[in-house]
């Protein structure tokens, strides 16, 4: 992977109007088990959608009445970040929301040795640090782009400012949190419960879920699920081989296809 490492970290490049904190300088030699990852300027530029077509698809937001949406919509700054760099740092000051616009992000812990267990891959219409809309705490872990990635920012003073105009935004944010801390749950019970072939078929229906479908089309390669699920890339790789030899699934290098529900949750300890 590239690496800048006379490069500050993100916020160095001014911009008009009303901007977000500056993070604080960002030395790799007293933290160097991020030496290894491109430290890049965000540019301010144009998402590929409008504002509003990008916070309708995102769940948070959804649900809401045009108006808060259309009002959030004028809040929102626009970002974009090339394939490795990281958007935010574990530790960081919490103090804006990430809505994915176009691209594909994954959220990590990183060790000290440098070994990364990922916790999500986000494409599309999701969203990430959504905590820092209710406390002051630091970032709980670090977001890289996994491809060129554009972003929308909304500011933690913004969200909570119309917070108190319209309260039902906050029954919206409950019920996000609650999502993700159920999902959180499901995948905790399968890292301790499950063999890394329930593992693996357990990841699968999960993400083709987060889709809304039978069909995964986020880029996971093999090295991927094996850092989601705590396992090998070559053990992923053959329990992958097995289960499209079983006619489980099927692979493409557009998608990963769900061939048999049943089976696939049957090996995910699901039924």
């Amino acid at each position: 992977m590239e690496r800048a490492t006379h490069c500050p970290r993100r916020g160095a490049v001014p911009s008009p109007g009303r901007g977000l904190p500056e993070a604080p300088a960002f030395d790799t030699v007293e933290r160097p088990k991020y030496r290894a990852y491109l430290h890049f300027h965000h540019v301010e530029g144009i998402v590929p959608l409008s504002p509003l077509e990008v916070l309708k698809k995102v769940p948070l937001f959804a649900t809401m009445r045009e108006s808060d949406i259309t009002a959030f919509s004028e809040l929102v700054r626009e970002r974009s970040y090339p394939k490795g760099s990281v958007i935010v740092f574990e530790d960081d000051p919490g103090d804006a929301l990430y809505l994915v616009a176009s691209g594909q992000v994954k959220v990590v812990l990183i060790g000290e040795d440098g070994r990364e267990v990922i916790l999500s891959v986000l494409g599309e219409g999701s969203f990430f640090g959504e905590m820092a809309l209710i406390d002051d705490q630091p970032r709980s872990a670090t977001v890289i782009a996994m491809t060129d990635a554009a972003v929308l920012v909304l500011r933690r003073e913004d969200f909570q400012a119309r917070l108190r105009m319209s309260p039902e935004i906050a029954i919206a944010l409950l019920r996000e949190i609650s999502r993700r801390l159920r999902r959180a749950d499901e995948k905790i019970g399968s890292l301790v419960l499950l063999d890394v072939n329930g593992r693996v078929a357990d990841l699968i229906l999960r993400l083709a879920e987060e889709e809304g479908g039978d069909s995964i089309t986020k880029k996971i390669t093999h090295h991927v699920i094996a850092q989601m699920i705590g396992s090998s890339r070559e053990t992923v790789s053959r329990t992958m081989r097995d289960f499209v030899e079983r006619g489980l699934i099927q692979v493409t290098r557009k998608d990963i296809l769900i061939t048999n529900r049943p089976l696939l949750e049957r090996a995910a300890g699901r039924s």
